[in-house]
């Protein structure tokens, strides 16, 4: 005659990764009726108390992730209470890390989650930065974190990819004299504008390599130093009248021309930036 199991699953997260490990060891028996349930965000004695409650009427196993040393007591003495087996899934893991780290972990509840939400910020930065470069929509400039402000060629691209992966929301807009700054600019807090210029000699040289790499001469317009010399003079009469930092990007690498932006945002909106 086949059996029947319930295998409770316990955690202060979401609980997948016990579940997966129920399913996983549940698939090694072949006969039975089996089933998970599964009760996340576990951060009570009393709520512990009310699933033994359930669990005592019909054969049962509890299984549980949870970091919290009280909890943790609570589910052992419960079980011996009921004579339920539990299984602590990652207390053996937590203490082979401690016995190679030697120091002890944090027993904070929910960290993996916060991770999770971390990296969808970022998804989310990222695809800010996308819709919004280059200029494509001003609207951006309302709701970005930060506004990159330069002519063609200053990495204002590769900068809001890379703030994007600090979680900023970066909107860039290109300065060029035949195009008014759209008037978003103007509205905009200045601290969180940050203006991007170059010598005209390292723009000549990188507009060239741009000219050669899209397969046209090198005498266009746009790598002319004369009109090079024009945008920049432009540009710094934007910044000028927008009043914000300008940083020179000549020289720096992308990594070191970000880190001057985030302290400058961290001056400015402490450790919490984001609007």
């Amino acid at each position: 005659m086949d059996k029947s199991l319930t295998i409770y699953v316990l955690s202060d997260s979401i609980g997948e990764t016990g579940e997966l490990l129920s399913r996983a060891a549940l698939s090694q028996f072949n006969s039975g009726r089996y089933e998970v349930r599964r009760f996340p965000f576990i951060t009570a004695e009393e709520q512990i108390m009310e699933i033994f409650e359930e669990a005592k009427n019909e054969p049962s196993v509890i299984i549980y992730t949870i970091v919290i040393e009280k909890l943790k007591n609570f589910i052992t003495f419960k079980g011996h209470e009921f004579n339920i087996p539990t299984v602590d899934l990652m207390t053996p893991a937590l203490n082979a890390i401690e016995s190679v780290l030697d120091y002890q972990p944090k027993r904070e509840s929910g960290l993996i989650r916060r991770l999770d939400e971390n990296y969808f910020r970022k998804v989310e930065a990222v695809e800010f930065a996308v819709k919004y470069d280059d200029g494509k929509d001003p609207r951006g400039i309302k709701k970005s974190d930060v506004v990159l402000v330069g002519i063609s060629r200053t990495s204002k691209t590769p900068l809001s990819m890379y703030l994007a992966h600090k979680n900023f929301k970066v909107a860039n807009v290109p300065l060029v004299p035949e195009v008014p700054a759209p008037n978003e600019l103007f509205q905009k807090d200045n601290k969180r504008i940050i203006g991007l210029i170059a010598n005209s000699a390292k723009l000549n040289e990188i507009r060239q390599e741009r000219l050669k790499a899209l397969g046209l001469g090198n005498n266009a317009n746009y790598a002319n130093i004369d009109r090079i010399n024009l945008e920049l003079e432009y540009s710094r009469e934007i910044m000028d009248k927008l009043g914000c930092i300008v940083i020179d990007v000549s020289y720096k690498a992308i990594e070191e021309t970000a880190g001057l932006i985030i302290e400058h945002m961290k001056r400015n909106f402490g450790e919490k930036v984001f609007q």
